[in-house]
C-alpha cells in the first residue's frame, strides 16, 4: 500500500510538472522510476473559521499538486501562499493550486516542501532543465543568472527564507563557504546567492518559508 501511494505521488508530480512545462504528461509520468524511492506525500492540515467565527479544520490531506519537472529534479510541494502582508485569514479558498513561481508575490509569502535527490542525479536533471528553458516559474532564469562560472544550481531570490531540514542531510552552499545541515537544523537565508548539494545516498526533505524582501545587493 505504501509503495502504491509513492508511485501515485510521483506520477502526480510528473503530470503536474509536464502540464506546467507544456510537455507531454504521459511521457513524463511513464518515465522509469528513479533508484531512490519517491518521498512519501505531504499531509497538509489547514485551519479556518465557520460562519459564527469558531475555529475549525477546513482542509486535511495532500496539497493540490506536487511538481517535478523531469526525473531527477527536485519535487516541490506548495503548501500555502499569501499575496499580501498582513495576510488575510478569512475565507476557505485554496491558495496553493496555482502555477509554480520561484518567488512569492510582492509583499507576500510562500510555504513549500522540497525533496532533493542525491547530487549526481540532481546535477544531470539541472543541466536538462537549463537546456529546456524556463517554464514560466522563473527557476531556470534564476539558475542561468546565478550559476555563471560556478556550480550549477546557484541562484538568489529577493526574499528572507526560513529553511528547516525535515529529514536527511544537505549542504548549503554560499559564494564563500558551505555548511552541512542535518535533520532539525535551521537556516535563515537573507537574499543570498546559494545552492544546495545532497551528497548523501538518500533524498533530503526541507521546508521553506519565503517572504518577499528588498534586494540585499
Amino acid at each position: 500500500m505504501k509503495n502504491a501511494k509513492r508511485r501515485d505521488f510521483i506520477k502526480g508530480a510528473a503530470i503536474g510538472a509536464a502540464t506546467l512545462a507544456g510537455g507531454s504528461a504521459l511521457a513524463l509520468a511513464s518515465a522509469p522510476d528513479p533508484a531512490e524511492p519517491a518521498p512519501h506525500p505531504v499531509r497538509r492540515i489547514v485551519t479556518g473559521h465557520d460562519a459564527k467565527g469558531r475555529s475549525r479544520f477546513i482542509m486535511d490531506g495532500e496539497p493540490p499538486l506536487a511538481r517535478q519537472r523531469m526525473p531527477g529534479s527536485v519535487i516541490v510541494t506548495e503548501l500555502w501562499l499569501t499575496p499580501m502582508t498582513p495576510a488575510d485569514n478569512s475565507g476557505t479558498a485554496e491558495t496553493a493550486a496555482g502555477p509554480l513561481r520561484l518567488q512569492p508575490p510582492a509583499d507576500g509569502s510562500v510555504f513549500r516542501i522540497i525533496d532533493f535527490p542525491p547530487e549526481e542525479q540532481h546535477r544531470i536533471a539541472l543541466s536538462q532543465e537549463i537546456a529546456a528553458g524556463d517554464n514560466g516559474s522563473g527557476v531556470v532564469t534564476a539558475l542561468k543568472e546565478g550559476s555563471a562560472g560556478r556550480t550549477a544550481g546557484f541562484h538568489r531570490t529577493n526574499t528572507i527564507d526560513y529553511v528547516v531540514v525535515i529529514s536527511g542531510e544537505i549542504y548549503a552552499l554560499m559564494d564563500e563557504g558551505e555548511r552541512l545541515m542535518r535533520s532539525g537544523d535551521v537556516l535563515v537565508q537573507r537574499g543570498t546567492s546559494h545552492a544546495w548539494a545532497n551528497r548523501s545516498k538518500k533524498a533530503a526533505r526541507l521546508a521553506f518559508i519565503l517572504i518577499d524582501a528588498k534586494p540585499a545587493v
